[in-house]
Parts: structure tokens; C-alpha cells; sequence
């Protein structure tokens, strides 16, 4: 019986795990659906009931992290992986009343559950083939990323602090600027009067384009790899 409930839970090739990575998918869906509704003012009255089976969903959800962590091999490795962290922080805000605590902030962790559907698919599987495949790489290219949110940071307020005291304060608030720029988004609510500072901005957007470009090139060489291995 034991090793019939670890082929359902830790397999999608049988019918019986077939069936529990669909009846999972489903239940994820309800879940972002009530918690979609309940978000809508018109939807207001029916808040608690959708909240009920809300809970109901999340008691399941509980049930089914436990199952994972028994069938696991390596529970230890299981509870720290990628999918092991997702399901507890799903869990969280169920869990916690019970013994005791009640940290209503933390309700918004219920979204990672959407990130659930992950585990029931294989295309997704593909992604973190990819990813893991990459992983060096993007973690360099988030460190070198960092580095230059600093220097803009720094850059900017060096030119434009003088001219602009009340929008360029400090070097960690000159953060935002940095990042719309960075990633070439520019929502303008700052931006460089001087002449030192509009040119120093073209060169943080041209650094920021080729920033951009450089996860997407790692993306799409993981993915050509992938396909070559199938």
C-alpha cells in the first residue's frame, strides 16, 4: 500500500498519478480563482464562503505536503528544494493559527501557490532542466547586475544632487532611478536635469540594454541545449 502511495505522489506516469497531479491542478485553480473573486467588490458578500473552502483547499494542500515529505527518500533534501519550499510557504498561512500565531501579513504568501501548477507539468520540468543548466551564469549576471545598480546610483547622485536635493537625496535613494533605468523601463517620476547627468543616463540605458539581452541569450542557449539532449 505504501509503495502504491509513493508511485501516485512521486510519479506522472501512472493513471493514479495521472489522476492526482490533475485533481491537484484543479484544486489549484479554485484556489486562485476564490482568491481572484474575493478580491473583487462585488464579490464582497460571498468573502467568508470563499474563504471556507479557501481553507478547506489549503487543508488539503497541508495533507498532501505531508504525504510528499513521508514518501520523500531524502525528506531533508525534499523540504529544501525548489517545489519543497513552494508547497510550505503555501502552507504557512493555515498552519500558523493553529499553534498559535497570527501573522495576517503573511497571507499574501497564499499567491505562491499558483506556483504549484509547476510540479504537475512537464514543460515546466523543461524550464528547470534549463535553468539549472544556467545557473552559474545567472547568478553572475545578478551579482554583475548589482554592481552596476550601484555605480548608476552613485553616478547619478554625484550629478544630479546638487540640482536636484529633493529627488536625488542620498546614493540608496537614487536606487529606484537606477533600477527603471537599468532594466529601460523609466517611469519618470525621476529624472536628470544636468548635462553631466543626461549623459551619463544614456550610458546606464545602453549598459541597460545589453543587461537585458544577456539572461535572454543564456535562456535561449539553455533551451537549444535541452532540445539537442531529447
Amino acid at each position: 500500500m505504501i509503495e502504491i502511495i509513493k508511485d501516485t505522489v512521486n510519479t506522472q506516469n501512472t493513471t493514479l498519478g495521472k489522476a492526482f497531479d490533475l485533481f491537484f491542478q484543479g484544486l489549484i485553480a479554485i484556489s486562485v480563482l476564490l482568491i481572484t473573486l474575493g478580491s473583487m467588490p462585488e464579490f464582497q458578500p460571498y468573502k467568508g464562503k470563499f474563504e471556507f473552502w479557501e481553507n478547506v483547499i489549503l487543508g488539503v494542500f497541508v495533507f498532501e505536503y505531508g504525504l510528499r515529505v513521508f514518501c520523500a527518500e531524502r525528506k531533508l533534501k525534499f523540504v529544501g528544494s525548489f517545489y519543497g519550499i513552494i508547497d510550505l510557504l503555501v502552507i504557512i498561512p493555515f498552519v500558523l493559527p493553529f499553534v498559535g500565531y497570527d501573522f495576517s501579513f503573511l497571507r499574501v504568501v497564499r499567491f505562491f501557490r499558483i506556483f504549484k501548477i509547476f510540479r504537475y507539468s512537464k514543460t515546466i520540468d523543461r524550464f528547470a532542466r534549463v535553468f539549472g543548466g544556467i545557473k552559474n551564469e545567472l547568478v553572475l549576471t545578478f551579482i554583475m547586475s548589482l554592481f552596476l545598480l550601484y555605480i548608476a546610483s552613485a553616478g547619478i547622485y554625484y550629478f544630479e544632487h546638487k540640482a536636484q536635493p529633493e529627488v536625488f537625496t542620498s546614493i540608496p535613494s537614487s536606487f529606484w532611478w537606477a533600477t527603471t533605468t537599468l532594466t529601460t523601463v523609466g517611469y519618470g517620476d525621476s529624472y536628470p536635469i544636468t548635462t553631466g547627468g543626461k549623459v551619463f543616463t544614456f550610458l546606464v540605458l545602453m549598459v541597460g540594454l545589453g543587461l537585458v539581452a544577456i539572461p535572454s541569450g543564456l535562456i535561449a542557449s539553455g533551451f537549444s541545449k535541452v532540445n539537442t539532449e531529447e
